[in-house]
């Protein structure tokens, strides 16, 4: 009778299980929700660390993870909140790792190139893999659109790696023309890509 009871109030939508989790703490409400996502957090981490064996890995991390977070956080679309969770732990992940093999020039690469420059610009809210394919296909035509500075500067930076310095080196830019490029440029290649 009780078991039947159960059945017939299980959640079904993502905000349902996330109420339901904060409610009770149960990780096996968790578990099933974080299980109707885990194809899309296995892309996310393979898309930035491009390793199965360190993909499943943090698959795993980001579920003790959600086990926490999850209670501490007001979240209304779960699915685009844990996109960002996922990009930002494997961000992190691959900033511990470049710092740790790294020569003793990375940590001032590392203060220099903060995580929030990581070059994501589409909309919010589209964050399943067709999305983000269709924002990356539009992405080169979006960045010729970009005033010169702007596009050098971004190519620069974002797809040669090249520090705040090297960029100013480079270009003939001062520091804060760089950042001001880099800055503007972002947000003009979102403002195209949500066109």
């Amino acid at each position: 009778m009780f078991f039947k009871r159960f059945l017939r109030n299980r959640p079904t939508a993502d905000a349902d299980f996330v109420s339901a989790y904060k409610a009770t703490g149960d990780l096996d409400v968790l578990g099933e929700l974080y299980e109707r996502h885990m194809d899309l957090v296995y892309a996310v981490c393979f898309k930035y660390l491009r390793d199965e064996a360190e993909s499943k890995d943090a698959v795993m991390q980001l579920f003790e993870q959600l086990v926490v977070d999850l209670r501490r956080h007001e979240v209304t679309n779960f699915k685009s909140w844990l996109h960002s969770v996922a990009r930002n732990h494997c961000l992190m992940h691959l900033r511990k790792q470049r710092i740790r093999v790294g020569d003793g020039d990375t940590d001032l690469l590392d203060e220099e190139r903060p995580l929030s420059d990581t070059l994501v610009v589409w909309p919010d809210g589209d964050d399943d893999a067709l999305d983000v394919e269709r924002h990356l296909a539009r992405l080169p035509a979006a960045l010729n659109q970009l005033p010169e500075p702007q596009r050098v500067c971004i190519d620069l930076f974002y797809l040669q790696q090249k520090s705040y310095a090297e960029v100013a080196d480079l270009t003939g830019f001062d520091l804060k023309q760089v950042k001001s490029y880099l800055q503007n440029g972002r947000r003009n290649l979102k403002i195209s890509l949500q066109k």
